[in-house]
């Protein structure tokens, strides 16, 4: 492992997990890269470094993105809390933070501060947004990729080292555009900011909402009471506020004659990272990870290598995180740390067989997430004998696992007879809230437990 942070910037450590030996001829590595950021500090928390209503010379951008549909009114309490919500939000933003307020219908506007731009957070600001969103009223249909694509011509204004993050609420289906559009959108965007996505009530449809969510390489999750609002999106922008570096890429490097086969995190929550490649020089490609704070993640890599024989030994991967370079003068992309994948052949059979420990521990996690989306599909289809065992296996590996917090999910939808062998029986009433609860959170995961 080796770190190139400079002292004033986070500083990124990597770690590979993995059992490195092959029995002879074998040819598929599979690793657990850890990243862990850590000591931010370089970004100005106080509004240095912005250069007015136009937007920040670097800093943080932020839009937030406010369902205003019809179906915002019913019940009345919804729109009323989405605007304290937003409200709460706006309070959040670190002095300084460049920002704006979308409402969203059919179609899309910037009601705060206007003109496609973006305002400054201060006292001021603050207020004002917040007389602004005083005056939201719902009204209209749903067209989530209109209120994408606003979004990032607000953020096209920042400073290209500005971490920009969207907040989106939608309380109902995209009805007013076709999925094909939807898409469009969110391939306009990715690359371009973050976005968390949340859904009120249980009105809406959960692939669409944790489709945006995972595009964007953001956070989706459910507020079934509206009056839940206000804490979730304070939180969001807390964790919104914390996030030091944007753009960072996970890049791999395979040598002659080796192949990525996979790249998918896996710890906060899956995400398939694969088909997400941007080449970067000869034999290396990046994969996007997005903004980061204090945090650690896990990333699943899986590396094919030439076969070879005993003994010998070869590098069969190297794992780096990079980001933009200063802007200007042409810098490229800053290596923060990196660590090394490698490929062992050995006849020792029990070395060549061992199941490393993270490796075998987010396998599960990954076979988890299915087993709940497979099950619920099933359940939803009449198929109850599918679900009941698709279920029943991801009770099983939600127990084995530790992972308490899907289990307790797992509990709402099915009576567990023994999670050990994963006997269930489906719960004959099952609330809206409570499946959709399971379905929004069957990607997150648990960490390896420690011994």
């Amino acid at each position: 492992m080796a770190n190139f942070a400079k002292p004033s910037a986070p500083r990124f450590d990597v770690e590979v997990y993995q059992n490195e030996y092959l029995p002879e001829g074998g040819r598929d590595v599979s690793a657990i890269v850890t990243v862990t950021s850590t000591g931010g500090g370089s970004v100005s928390r106080t509004g240095a470094g912005t250069t007015g209503a136009g937007g920040p010379a670097g800093g943080s951008a932020v839009v937030i993105m406010v369902d205003c549909s019809g179906s915002m009114d019913y019940p009345p309490e919804k729109m009323r809390n989405a605007r304290e919500a937003t409200a709460a939000a706006v309070d959040t933003l670190r002095d300084g933070t460049s920002f704006a307020v979308v409402a969203g219908t059919h179609v899309a506007r910037d009601v705060y501060p206007g003109g496609g731009r973006l305002a400054v957070a201060g006292p001021e600001t603050r207020a004002a947004a917040k007389e602004a969103l005083r005056r939201l009223t719902a009204g209209g249909g749903t067209a989530i990729g209109t209120w994408l694509r606003l979004a990032e011509s607000l953020f096209s204004g920042t400073d290209g080292t500005a971490i920009r993050h969207g907040i989106l609420l939608t309380d109902g289906r995209n009805e007013h555009e076709t999925p094909e559009a939807l898409a469009a959108a969110l391939e306009h965007c990715a690359g371009r900011f973050t976005c968390d996505a949340r859904g009120v009530g249980t009105d809406w449809e959960v692939k669409e909402v944790t489709g945006i969510a995972e595009a964007l390489l953001g956070r989706a999750d459910i507020v079934a009471d509206p009056a839940g609002l206000r804490a979730d999106f304070t939180a969001m922008m807390a964790r919104a506020m914390d996030k030091e570096v944007g753009d960072v890429a996970l890049r791999l490097w395979t040598p002659v004659g080796a192949e990525v086969l996979f790249v998918k995190q896996v710890a906060p929550s899956v995400v398939d990272l694969t088909d997400r490649r941007t080449e970067a020089g000869p034999r290396a490609g990046d994969y996007p990870t997005g903004s980061w704070g204090d945090e650690s993640r896990d990333y699943h890599v899986g590396v094919r290598v030439p076969g070879a024989g005993i003994g010998q030994e070869m590098l069969a991967a190297r794992a780096s995180l990079v980001a933009p370079g200063p802007a200007g003068e042409g810098a490229g992309p800053v290596v923060l740390s990196q660590g090394l994948v490698r490929a062992v052949w050995t006849d020792d059979l029990a070395a060549s067989t061992a199941i490393n420990a993270q490796v075998a521990h987010y396998t599960g996690q990954a076979e988890l997430a299915r087993a709940i989306q497979q099950g619920l599909e099933a359940r939803k289809s009449g198929d109850f004998d599918g679900a009941t065992a698709k279920l029943g296996r991801a009770v099983q590996l939600a127990s084995a696992s530790g992972n308490e917090d899907t289990a307790k999910l797992l509990a709402k939808v099915v009576d567990v007879v023994d999670a050990a062998t994963g006997t269930v029986r489906l719960k004959a009433k099952v609330t809206d809230a409570d499946e959709m609860t399971l379905e929004t959170r069957s990607t997150q995961t648990v960490r390896v437990k420690k011994s």
